[in-house]
């Protein structure tokens, strides 16, 4: 094999159980004449990653990538290049991104986080073990829909179209409701907040599902996504055929689990495909968000175009839409009041962002310039 100077048929590729393509290997190209390895990234912690190559796994420093902006940061998912001579080895680049799964941080930077990179299935899930809470599937689906709608965050910072993560929700531990009617209508109060999204039942305990499931993420990437207690190590063990991931049981008193997973972990399942699995999601915030929202709620937007007014504000305008969807019954009131809410986080987020990224530009500025000064002082004191 004369890999990586030559990539050869992809198929036979060691790489290519983790989804290396023909078009990485286009994109690797001028990495591979600097002698440079291509990778996966399949576990990073702090500062180090774990890289799968053709070469094996290489435990790998990230010194030479850490960018200013941390949603450039290594993250499970990415392909890199890495220096298979340096000891230790160093990524020496990331490679453009495909889809990127991102929420807003808990720090009061406003900055975002990205959660699994290359994807192509966003698995949202749903413990039937307690009961469902619509307000946090629909933050979710939004996030889930933002990564499919916009461009991906690509490692140079440019923008990749051409690309998409399809959602899917997936309702874990649904040998919990052996009612077939009453999780019938589950699955359709789902539906009609995930329109166009496929809503899946499924029990570790018994194999419901656990075959479809199989089926969609047996092909490229997927990333499992929920609180804890949510059932995705679980899940993940049983599609590996191996209990690779530890798990604990949930609290019976509300059926949370513990963050059992503490890492995100890119796993290669046996039927094929790439699984990520993550920690326990305790918080969901929204980050550059408002093409999902636009879609998690694309029946209020298409009753809001009905409007008299074309800025309605859906409060007490006259011929307002909404508000008459509402009074017939046909919109629930709880579905607009979410709506408004994740508007209004996503606008706040989007507004501190800029007001950030406006001061740290300020502040590159005011350095450039004390160092165009101080060089032109030096040089004056030379001529002198």
């Amino acid at each position: 094999m004369s890999f990586p100077n030559s990539p050869g048929s992809v198929p036979s590729h060691p790489l290519a159980p983790y989804g290396w393509d023909d078009a990485w290997a286009d994109i690797f190209a001028p990495y591979a004449e600097q002698g440079l390895l291509p990778g996966r990234v399949v576990r990073v912690d702090r500062g180090l990653c774990d890289v799968v190559t053709p070469a094996g796994t290489l435990r790998a420093d990230t010194a030479f990538v850490v960018p200013r902006d941390p949603m450039r940061i290594v993250c499970t998912g990415d392909w890199v290049a890495v220096d298979p001579d340096g000891d230790p080895q160093f990524v020496r680049a990331l490679l453009p991104r495909r889809t990127a799964f991102v929420r807003s941080t808990s720090s009061q930077r406003s900055e975002g986080q990205v959660l699994a990179t290359n994807i192509d299935h966003i698995v949202i899930c749903v413990s039937l073990a307690v009961e469902l809470d619509l307000g946090r599937l629909e933050r979710f689906l939004a996030l889930a829909m933002s990564a499919t709608a916009g461009a991906a965050l690509l490692g140079d910072g440019t923008s990749s179209a051409g690309h998409e993560a399809q959602p899917l929700v997936l309702l874990t531990k649904a040998d919990l409701v052996p009612d077939g009617t009453t999780l019938s209508h589950l699955v359709q109060d789902i539906e009609r907040i995930a329109p166009g999204v496929q809503v899946l039942p499924v029990s570790s305990a018994t194999g419901e599902g656990v075959d479809v499931f199989g089926a969609i993420v047996g092909s490229g990437t997927s990333v499992l996504l929920g609180t804890s207690g949510a059932g995705k190590s679980t899940l993940a063990n049983t599609l590996l055929g191996a209990d690779v991931m530890h798990v604990q049981e949930a609290r019976e008193v509300d059926g949370k689990g513990r963050h059992t997973t503490t890492t995100r972990n890119l796993l290669v399942l046996p039927g094929g495909g790439v699984l990520i699995d993550t920690p326990g999601l305790r918080g969901v915030g929204l980050w550059d968000a408002q093409a999902g929202v636009g879609q998690v709620f694309s029946e209020i937007e298409d009753l809001a175009r009905q409007c008299r007014f074309h800025d309605c504000g859906h409060e007490a305008e006259p011929g307002c839409a909404v508000l008459g969807a509402i009074e017939d019954g046909s919109l629930a009131e709880r579905r607009l009041d979410s709506y408004r809410k994740l508007l209004r986080e996503n606008h706040r987020i989007a507004a501190k962002t800029d007001a950030r990224l406006r001061s740290e530009t300020l502040r590159e500025w005011k350095r450039r310039g004390a160092e165009g000064r101080e060089a032109m002082a030096m040089k004056r004191g030379r001529t002198r």
